[in-house]
């Protein structure tokens, strides 16, 4: 099918989990591949086979999801040794001929140098080496994939500003969101049964609830405002569930499905991102903020770089440190919500963010790219020739 995008097989290397939490990957590649074949390769299990294998298995947005399994007891040496067996076994057995890879993870550059794309482009999400140890090694296939990819698209301007000197054709593309998916939250829906006996007002947050979520900075603003229901949605990863702070206006509704979200959001008064200011929030941005807004809910956020600037300067969230502050803010945008104006003001700045949009824009690089790369090609052929 002809479209928008490259249509050569597009082989993706992801350090998340597909059916994870639906995000900036999973929103731009079920639109590849309403136009290309998609494989999704996700980091290896480990320990539920006694040989190396791969599980392949179809979504309903058409993305193939590979899954290596692999046995516990290897080296690392020798694991990459068989997925290097195994992303040969991938290309042959699936007909890989004419393809680009799109790296999410660069340590999967340790499997997929004998590969031979025919273009390399990475989305870069986040500041890997904050989150993983050891760092060094991290930016080491950071900086490999750098040298080698012809693409670089960077998922927030700060983030794009830290790259911006290291690569020559990197792109700011911060996320986007689904208006009209989200927008449903301005109606009145149908309560889920798990918070409709929650009283009002509902102060709400969805996303991975892990070390960039400030749990300190939750326990304070529960036992300052304890007539505010604070409702927290999302799996709790690489932090032991014990300590998360437990008050009766603290509720922890778990992983839902994205397409519940807008049930949820319905109700709030406002929504809340607590983030803790560290080295792995530095230089996050929040698709968040974005699905919030277009729910119709305020914002009030702690300092996130991406958030002050732009939405903390446009008006469009409220920004606080001290619990205290927060509250205030929290406050301030009930009453300001109230305001028509301000919804106004949210949808004008919205109208020129959909994840369409930035999917069209990032394939319309692709496909330059693609003539740049033809248009050399054919110099250096006509150039052996006469010679």
């Amino acid at each position: 099918m002809k479209g928008p995008c490259d249509t050569s097989d597009l082989l993706v290397f992801s350090h998340l989990r597909w059916d994870f939490v639906f995000q900036r990957p999973q929103h731009l590649l079920t639109r590849h591949a309403k136009y290309r074949r998609v494989f999704y390769v996700e980091e290896s299990i480990l320990g539920m086979t006694d040989i190396p294998r791969l599980h392949l298995r179809e979504t309903a947005e058409n993305v193939l999801v590979v899954i290596p399994y692999l046995p516990s007891n290897l080296s690392e040496n020798e694991k990459n040794t068989a997925l290097i067996e195994l992303m040969d076994e991938l290309i042959y057995e699936e007909e890989i001929i004419d393809f680009t890879i799109m790296y999410y993870a660069p340590m999967a550059l340790s499997f997929t140098k004998q590969l031979d794309p025919k273009k390399i482009i990475f989305d870069c999400v986040d500041e890997h080496s904050h989150f993983s140890e050891p760092s060094q090694i991290i930016d080491h296939y950071e900086n490999e994939l750098l040298k080698k990819a012809d693409i670089v698209f960077a998922a927030g301007n700060s983030l794009f500003e830290s790259k911006k000197h290291k690569h020559h054709n990197i792109h700011a593309f911060p996320s986007s969101i689904d208006y009209s998916h989200f927008a449903q939250a301005r109606g009145k829906l149908i309560e889920p049964d798990d918070q409709k006996n929650i009283p009002h007002p509902r102060i709400g947050f969805y996303g991975v609830i892990d070390n960039r979520f400030n749990l300190d900075l939750l326990l304070q603003i529960a036992d300052l405002a304890p007539h505010y229901q604070f409702i927290i949605i999302g799996p709790v990863l690489k932090i032991d569930p014990r300590t998360l702070p437990q008050r009766r206006n603290i509720h922890y509704l778990g992983k839902k499905d994205y397409h519940t979200l807008p049930l949820y959001l319905s109700s709030w008064s406002c929504a809340i991102m607590p983030f803790a200011l560290n080295k792995v929030t530095r230089f996050i941005s929040p698709t968040k903020t974005l699905e919030y807004l277009a729910a119709g809910k305020p914002i009030v956020s702690t300092s996130i770089t991406d958030v002050v600037n732009p939405y903390g300067h446009r008006g469009l969230a409220r920004i606080a440190d001290r619990p205290e502050d927060f509250i205030d803010e929290i406050d301030l945008a009930i009453e300001e919500r109230k305001l028509p104006e301000w919804l106004d003001r949210v949808d004008h700045y919205l109208k020129d963010y959909s994840w369409d949009k930035t999917f069209s824009r990032m394939a319309e690089i692709e496909l330059r790219e693609n003539e740049i790369s033809f248009f050399i090609k054919s110099k250096n052929e006509e150039l052996n020739i006469r010679n």
